[in-house]
């Protein structure tokens, strides 16, 4: 998402729909909470009292809600705030926000189902596929309502690439040697994908070796993840969007077809008809690497075209510079940094029942680790300056990397690493594993204790 974090005020006119269309029945609370934006000064005044005197803390979240976008009552309303729940963060809502993740056993109030959608509504009215009110029940809901944040644009306001123009790395004169790509290989079918211009799109929804897939790339999370589109019993492959909204850092996508949401981490549905179907999408592998690098091993490999029906700056760096080159975050996420920064890269995999995460640094003059997941032996291949790793599995044998970037075995014998396996003098295969390059936060708000992490 590309507009800074506490800029997403005054932002709302009129209400686009009739308060009582949303809200059936006569409650003080809705009348209260609504007045913050809604309201004159009296009802505001008023509103903030009956809260204050009711000195239930389930209002948090709407106020919340409210006080992001109220700037003239923002001080108000925080106040408020404070005096139901305790804490002291002032106007700060990113605090806030971290304190609300933090609390997660404060149920909000009923009320924030409807409010919370005329304030979304009140942005782009094409939001309401997404929030249906019997989608945003707490029993229909996989993640929280209340931490669903707007990321600064409209649905479909950062646009996916749906089968984009290729061209010849011959052809790709745009191209720098240090640009960085995502480099997939599926079936012989070799393509480039550079972040300069993903990084404008976030997704691409394409056939490749003849599977189809999409590449959920979430640039606050630092994660690319390729999944596989066609889902056992449905009709279509999936085809996804970016949905304008956010949940702990992390872009919600949608599919065009039931408009539910998705969390790009998981590749699970969490909001709307999709959420109890059990569905999580399979992973693919993909690489990041640098140009040069993936080019001259992969000299007939395609390449994104700029053409890509969009007026953007895809200029090398240009996308998301400040926001990379910062050890901050831009929207609020719980992270233990204990151990590693919140921005530091981690290779994730999510494979065989199991999680695992290898931080980034831990590959530098260590290009080949020998590890395992959930009783399966990998073989990992990491080069942080290129921010590429890959991951293999490894049966019985012991690899080491040789001076010139070869593969040994325990035995002396040569591999020759390919995209899709990993080849032996004789001829044996061991095959890929999928995983993604993350921002550690990621990694640590979604997965937490149910994962493990190389080198604890």
């Amino acid at each position: 998402m590309s507009i800074p974090r506490r800029s997403f005020v005054g932002l709302l006119g009129a209400s686009a729909v009739a308060p009582r269309a949303l809200w059936a029945q006569d409650d003080p609370v809705y009348d209260a909470v609504r007045s913050t934006l809604y309201g004159s000064r009296t009802d505001f005044e008023a509103g903030m009292a009956f809260l204050t005197e009711r000195g239930n803390p389930d209002v948090v979240p709407a106020l919340l809600t409210a006080m992001r976008y109220g700037r003239r009552r923002e001080r108000d309303i925080a106040k408020v705030m404070e005096a139901l729940s305790g804490a002291r963060h002032g106007t700060d809502w990113f605090e806030w926000m971290l304190w609300q993740e933090r609390n997660a056993q404060i149920v909000p109030h009923p009320s924030l189902i409807p409010f919370k959608r005329e304030v979304l509504l009140g942005i782009d009215q094409n939001f309401d596929v997404f929030l249906k009110p019997e989608y945003l029940q707490r029993d229909n809901m996989k993640i929280r309502l209340e931490e669903i944040s707007w990321g600064g644009v409209l649905k479909d306001g950062i646009p996916s690439l749906d089968n984009p123009k290729l061209i010849p790395a011959a052809r790709a004169d745009y191209m720098k040697d240090d640009d960085l790509v995502f480099g997939v290989s599926i079936n012989g079918d070799v393509r480039a994908y550079p972040l300069r211009i993903m990084g404008w799109h976030e997704m691409f929804n394409e056939v490749i070796g003849g599977v189809s897939v999409a590449l959920a790339y979430c640039t606050l999370c630092g994660s690319g993840i390729l999944f596989e589109t066609q889902v056992e019993g449905r009709r279509k492959p999936f085809v996804f969007g970016s949905s304008g909204f956010l949940y702990r850092s992390n872009k919600l996508m949608f599919d065009r077809e039931t408009h539910s949401l998705w969390n790009q981490y998981t590749g699970k549905p969490v909001v709307g008809p999709l959420v109890n179907s059990g569905i999580e999408l399979k992973q693919r592998p993909v690489v990041i690497t640098r140009w040069d690098s993936w080019k001259a091993s992969h000299p007939d490999t395609q390449v994104l075209s700029l053409s890509t029906g969009h007026r953007r700056n895809y200029g090398s760096g240009v996308v998301y510079r400040d926001y990379f080159a910062s050890p901050d975050l831009m929207f609020p996420a719980l992270v233990d940094q204990s151990r590693h920064r919140q921005k530091d890269y981690v290779f994730a995999v999510r494979q065989f029942g199991a999680a695992r995460a290898w931080p980034l640094d831990a590959f530098k003059g260590k290009p080949v680790i020998n590890d395992a997941i959930g009783g399966r032996a990998l073989m990992l291949m990491g080069d942080p300056d290129k921010r590429s790793v890959r991951a293999y599995e490894r049966g019985s044998r012991q690899f080491r990397a040789t001076t010139d970037g070869g593969l040994l075995d325990e035995t002396g014998n040569k591999w020759r690493v390919t995209e899709e396996a990993l080849i032996g003098p004789d001829g044996a295969e061991l095959p890929r594993v999928a995983g993604h390059i993350s921002y550690w936060f990621a990694w640590d708000n979604y997965l937490g204790d149910t994962a493990s992490v190389y080198g604890r």
